[in-house]
């Protein structure tokens, strides 16, 4: 397999390599592609150095599959230019997911939609990724009438310039700000910018990828998304109301039961999902499984999730696995 990382030096794309290498993907020829201030650095990979080439010269080699983690705009005027060229790639920004005419793939849950005519493949938004993997086995079985979350988002879904603010601010350091306010010792209720609605660009994602990816358009979801000065990954405190009645132990049963989902949930021994403990990691932790005695068929649920893996880089390079294993690249 000759793959693309495109964005390769930025913070997903340096774990994207870190989990290409983990996995043991069948990597025979790795072209890391990045803006042109980086063309002609050297990243290394497994033991072995390779040169950062640009956008275009990547187009001409033709590799198998592209992952791209270069921003909206990177996405939506090159990967069409690697798809044309027979490249199959899997974009992990906002560009493609809403388009009816690309496949909005968690593995786990939607990977047999894939073909091989699907080109250019949408990852999913990181907090939308957490959140429906433990949604969809209770909407296979309850049914989801109504979604509300909170979440809790680590800067690092910001960036390199996000993290670096908030060691700044750690050391009392005056620097270049990635939010308009500090975010140590704060909690900032903006991720991306408003829409016309008032809600933010993240929120919005988690309503309208929730219903693509689960392929209901009848569920209601609504969102407040928060950023917070966590770096090792998203948390969410979900509340579900189904059309059927539930047993938390089955709910249980049914999430341990789940593939890429870690029940941790006993108040006896304090054990609940949390955020340092999910760094580094590929799983999604649900825990503090509840029912809400305030509304009938009502759960509540904290989920927590490494953004940069599961929420990116690993989402990204299981839908490749994917493509391999069923023989569609």
């Amino acid at each position: 397999m000759r793959i693309a990382v495109v964005g390769a030096t930025g913070m997903v794309g340096e774990v994207m390599l870190k989990v290409l290498a983990e996995r043991n993907f069948p990597v025979t020829e790795l072209i890391p592609v990045a803006s042109e201030r980086s063309v002609g650095k050297e990243i290394e990979y497994n033991g072995k150095k390779y040169k950062v080439v640009g956008i275009q010269t990547a187009v001409d080699m033709k590799a198998d599959i592209a992952l791209f983690s270069a921003g909206g705009d990177t996405s939506l005027e090159w990967a069409p230019k690697f798809a044309a060229a027979g490249t199959t790639v899997i974009d992990n920004s906002s560009a493609w997911r809403m388009d009816p005419t690309k496949k909005l793939i968690v593995p786990e849950i939607n990977a047999t939609e894939l073909t091989a005519a699907d080109k250019i493949i949408a990852n999913p938004n990181c907090s939308t990724i957490q959140m429906v993997l433990v949604l969809a086995p209770l909407h296979r079985k309850y049914n989801i009438k109504r979604v509300i979350v909170s979440t809790y988002q680590s800067i690092t879904g910001t960036g390199v310039k996000a993290v670096q603010q908030l060691e700044n601010e750690y050391a009392g350091v005056q620097g270049e700000m990635a939010y308009k306010y500090p975010i140590h010792r704060n909690a900032i209720p903006q991720c991306d910018s408003f829409e016309e609605n008032g809600y933010t660009k993240e929120e919005m994602k988690l309503v309208r990828e929730t219903k693509k990816i689960l392929s209901d358009n009848t569920i209601a979801v609504t969102a407040t998304a928060v950023r917070v000065p966590i770096v090792g990954g998203h948390s969410e405190a979900v509340n579900v109301e189904f059309s059927n009645d539930f047993d938390v132990n089955e709910v249980r049963n049914i999430l341990h039961h789940t593939d890429g989902v870690v029940v941790q949930d006993n108040n006896d021994t304090y054990t609940y999902p949390m955020p340092m403990y999910a760094q580094g990691k590929d799983d999604v932790f649900v825990g503090r499984i509840r029912r809400d005695e305030s509304q009938e068929n009502t759960l509540n649920m904290w989920i927590v999730a490494d953004n940069l893996r599961k929420g990116a880089a690993t989402n990204t390079i299981q839908i490749a696995e994917y493509l391999i294993a069923a023989k569609l690249v």
